[in-house]
């Protein structure tokens, strides 16, 4: 037996099983515990789907009325488009954008400007241009380049940015000349992609252009400071005279970088969070 789901509106089959019910002499809670829908939903399909018999003395609720009632009603649901009703004000558009090279924007507003037509025979700027998109005018989109310029996505600001330490907006001025030599960009580079892949942990030195590239076994934070900790035992004493400052980006695998400013002289940088 067909159940009543939550929010869906009732079938055919269960129009059918409140007709038989009904018959049998069942009464409205009864069959709402059947179908497990409200009692005020079988109240309201019973009064939209009962008819009248024998010469008006008796009503009777059919499933095939009320299913053709409901189909009637849900004809006249939802919001209905206005673009017949404005083809005098369709035309008007057509016209002067072709003929005078006027925008949308200018043909929405100057015709009741001047008078030539009310608030309701027009439609506003933004419709027309959900006309144009939905082919409904002899405009097309590619008449109207500025609006394929536009990206139409909603950009989301991020509330919670993670901040792992300082940020570039606190790194000297100085450093974007490169005309001192220390300053570092620290980034990593990914093979395939895949969780076991092995990356390059890559610094590039900005005055000189010095590269170095230092394979670790995976990207997350712990590899990328054991070849960091490889890197400082390597330059020893000299540490802190090469290496005056990293700039990094935002990403997870550089979270522990910022202890290097504990063990060292060495500042930390961390480029805006994405």
């Amino acid at each position: 037996m067909p159940k009543h789901s939550k929010g869906k509106h009732l079938s055919f089959e269960q129009r059918v099983i409140i007709q038989t019910r009904l018959n049998d002499g069942f009464s409205l809670r009864a069959i709402a515990r059947e179908l497990d829908c409200s009692p005020s939903t079988i109240s309201y399909e019973v009064k939209r789907g009962t008819v009248l018999l024998y010469h008006d003395k008796k009503k009777r609720y059919k499933a095939e009325h009320g299913d053709k009632v409901y189909h009637s009603h849900r004809q006249n649901c939802g919001r209905k488009s206005d673009f017949l009703k404005k083809s005098d004000f369709i035309k008007y558009v057509n016209k002067h954008f072709y003929e005078d090279g006027w925008s949308l924007d200018v043909c929405a507003h100057r015709c009741r400007a001047i008078g030539l037509f009310t608030r309701k025979q027009v439609v506003c700027t933004r419709t027309l241009y959900n006309y144009v998109g939905q082919c409904l005018m002899d405009i097309r989109n590619s008449d109207l380049p500025e609006k394929l310029k536009r990206n139409t996505k909603a950009h989301h600001v991020r509330k919670n940015k993670k901040k792992l330490g300082r940020s570039i907006e606190e790194r000297p001025k100085e450093i974007d000349d490169r005309k001192e030599f220390g300053h570092w960009e620290c980034d990593l580079v990914l093979g395939h992609k895949t969780k076991n892949d092995q990356a390059l942990l890559t610094l590039s030195e900005r005055m000189s252009r010095e590269f170095l590239i230092l394979r670790i076994p995976d990207k997350n934070a712990a590899s990328v400071m054991t070849a960091f900790r490889a890197l400082r035992k390597q330059y020893s004493e000299h540490w802190n005279e090469i290496f005056k400052t990293i700039t990094t980006d935002n990403d997870s695998e550089f979270a522990d970088l910022s202890n290097l400013e504990e063990a060292s002289k060495t500042l930390v940088y961390y480029a805006y969070p994405r």
